[in-house]
């Protein structure tokens, strides 16, 4: 997390040491944070190799359940936004994160099908506005040439969360006492790190710059006058003011980026829900599933991480986007026409790559193009809308499974999706150029 501009020695010295020491007292804890809630959010695919079977979910049940996460996601994105904005970071992630910890350990009160998509529902509402808050939040502390590498690093989590989680998750359901399944502890075991968490971010969470006694004061001044630099570009652009809400989700640049996002997210979370149903079915025992399902996640996590970085060293954002979609539809048809339990997990690797790939170079393209004076919202609104992917894909290979019995063609729809991003990608226009001024890092 070192300076990777050029500038007065001065300055570069004051940018080196300040991106480091804000990059190692925050990036951590905020990695931990979402690796919590990503797991909350996906352990529901684990959970279904028992669950389903002892309360009665189809497979179309369980994919409207694992989805409907995201229509509450979506209904409170962007209001939880806005609140993130008003009372300040630290307040409001302590919030997400407490209740979203407590509905996640009610799963294990699930009795059928109503009580599984309500839940489900309700941990969406719970959970909604921390990724996107978070995403808002790094804008506070990292200026835009630095964005695509500490989006990447933040978002590791993610496929951490199913590298690490996929096993622990396996031998979890081999857990049983005081009445409950694995199942059962499997939620209650997972939803606890959460709440806890809520405390430490009390303690931990600055609300920003100002508020960040470790900082020193010049190298605080040199943020600062970094982020107000790069406000004063958009304001160049035209970007003045604080419009209404609803002139912020009129905006085209919006519904691009969500319909990008939408590709994404339909894949991502189509993948999450139902790989380790799709490894199960070829016999395999819990535990040896769960170590199986994390194979792909880890070599995700390389590659979010250097595609990340590459991204900032070209000071490029469109062809590393439509390329890492490339990749993840490359891993889907594979998965659509291999057999065995090799090459399946082989075209999933592909596939888990593609879609963690694009993870930074999507989010530094998006909050490059989005004025500061709406980027609470703005931000909100194409992850609520976007994430609407993680409702159909899901729902899609439930019902293709029960209509066709093959979990091999439910994944056709999510190489249509993936394509269909990789061209949006690459619209021309104002929005997928380059904002002016914008600094451009030299090699790390």
């Amino acid at each position: 997390m070192t300076g990777l501009v050029t500038g007065s020695p001065d300055d570069t010295a004051l940018e080196r040491s300040a991106m480091r020491r804000i990059g190692w007292r925050l990036v951590p804890f905020l990695i931990l944070a979402y690796f919590v809630s990503f797991l909350d959010r996906v352990n529901v695919g684990f959970a279904a190799i028992q669950m389903n079977h002892d309360v009665g979910l189809s497979a179309t049940v369980f994919g409207w359940g694992a989805g409907i996460f995201f229509l509450g996601y979506f209904l409170m994105e962007i209001p939880s936004n806005l609140m993130l904005e008003r009372y300040g970071a630290r307040l409001w992630i302590a919030r997400i994160m407490a209740t979203w910890g407590l509905i996640s350990g009610a799963m294990a009160l699930v009795q059928g099908p109503w009580s599984f998509i309500g839940l489900r529902f309700l941990l969406g509402v719970a959970e909604a506005g921390f990724f996107p808050g978070v995403i808002l939040y790094l804008t506070y502390w990292f200026p835009s040439a630095y964005r695509a590498r500490i989006v990447g690093i933040f978002m590791i989590s993610i496929p951490i969360s199913s590298f690490l989680g996929s096993p622990i998750s396996g031998a979890l359901l081999g857990l049983s006492g005081w009445g409950l399944r694995g199942w059962q502890w499997l939620f209650i075991l997972e939803g606890l790190p959460a709440v806890l968490m809520a405390f430490a971010v009390l303690w931990l969470l600055p609300n920003g710059p100002r508020d960040a006694a470790w900082l020193p004061a010049e190298e605080r001044d040199w943020l600062e006058r970094q982020l107000r630099d790069e406000g004063a570009r958009n304001t160049r652009r035209g970007q003045t003011g604080k419009p209404p809400l609803w002139e912020v989700l009129r905006d085209r640049r919006l519904a691009l980026f969500a319909a990008i996002y939408f590709g994404s997210t339909a894949s991502s979370y189509g993948l999450s829900f139902w790989t380790p149903q799709i490894v199960k079915g070829f016999g395999l025992g819990n535990v040896e599933t769960g170590l199986l399902n994390s194979i792909p996640y880890g070599f995700a996590s390389v590659a979010m991480i250097l595609w990340g970085r590459h991204s900032d060293r070209m000071g490029e954002r469109r062809w590393h986007l439509a390329l890492s979609f490339l990749v993840l539809a490359l891993g889907l048809a594979g998965g659509t026409v291999l057999s065995g339990l090799g090459p399946m997990v082989a075209a999933l690797t592909v596939a888990a790559v593609g879609v963690y790939m694009l993870k930074g170079p999507f989010w530094a393209l998006a909050t490059e193009h989005l004025p500061p004076s709406t980027a609470a919202a703005s931000i909100a609104a194409i992850n609520a809308v976007g994430n609407l992917g993680g409702f159909l894909g899901p729902y899609l290979i439930g019902a293709i499974k029960d209509g066709t019995g093959s979990f091999t063609l439910s994944l056709l729809p999510l190489v249509a999706f993936a394509l269909l991003s990789a061209g949006l990608s690459l619209v021309p226009g104002r929005v997928a150029q380059p904002a002016p001024g914008a600094r451009r890092p030299s090699a790390a």
